[in-house]
């Protein structure tokens, strides 16, 4: 019997800040996309893998989860669904699946309260809940964790922090190259790789995706299981005008199939 392959998953990444979509350079210089509901309509009709969504104005300006918004989202979308952003407790957890989502991302909690990451992975299991590493590169090359926007260091390099995440029963880890986000240049291969060959859970891999070549080359090279991004996805042309635009499963396999 042949055993069918395993789809690469491809992943939009979609960050909110207050009701509407926006993207980001290097966390910097938020672009306005438009309307969230309306977007996630168009990556509904084209069938993506499944999508994040990572609110980015609640933890940096303390604000709560909108669920009455994520409730839209949800009831919008039949794709799985992801999200990110203010996560504080076991409550809003359970309150986000209820909605319909499938995984939550916890990210600067997991650093404060990483008690949380192993209390979500036993309530509703390993494969909801997901870390969000943020990553940022020093002008000598070395690696840190950062947290709240990418505005706080950690002092925590990032593959013995995702080797700590896994042991408290994270089910993914989704790494950001803070340096690579929204440049479209590719992935930072040798931050991916360096996680990817340390633990033994899934690795998102996102920041710097501007074509399916890089997609390619992160799971391919750097070992991830899936690739993640957000300009590649939204951005069209050197104008970087907006427009939502998602390669063909086809086009995406033979990307990952190829020798």
């Amino acid at each position: 019997m042949t055993i069918p392959m395993l789809r690469t998953r491809v992943i939009p990444c979609l960050l909110l800040k207050g009701n509407g979509f926006y993207k980001t350079t290097r966390f910097k210089n938020p672009v306005y996309l438009g309307d969230p509901v309306n977007i996630l309509k168009i990556f509904n009709d084209k069938e993506v893998d499944e999508i994040f969504v990572l609110d980015i104005g609640t933890t940096s300006m303390q604000k709560d989860v909108n669920m009455s918004l994520l409730r839209d989202f949800a009831s919008e979308c039949f794709m799985p669904l992801g999200y990110g952003g203010g996560i504080k407790n076991l409550d809003q957890m359970k309150a986000i699946f209820q909605l319909g989502f499938e995984k939550i991302a916890v990210n600067t909690a997991a650093f404060e309260n990483p008690r949380l990451v192993t209390q979500g992975a036993n309530s509703f299991g390993s494969q909801s809940i997901v870390v969000s590493i943020d990553v940022k590169r020093s002008l000598l090359g070395s690696y840190e964790v950062m947290t709240r926007s990418g505005n706080q260091k950690t002092g925590r390099h990032p593959v013995e922090y995702a080797m700590e995440m896994e042991s408290r029963g994270a089910g993914e880890l989704l790494v950001n190259s803070i340096d690579r986000d929204g440049t479209m240049e590719g992935y930072d291969l040798k931050l991916v790789k360096s996680v990817a060959t340390a633990v033994s859970i899934p690795v998102i891999a996102i920041g710097g995706a501007g074509g399916i070549g890089h997609l390619g080359a992160v799971v391919k090279e750097a070992g991830a299981s899936a690739a993640a991004a957000g300009a590649m996805f939204v951005f069209q042309g050197p104008h970087r005008a907006v427009l939502i635009n998602v390669p063909s499963p086809e086009e995406l396999q033979s990307i990952f199939t190829a020798s």
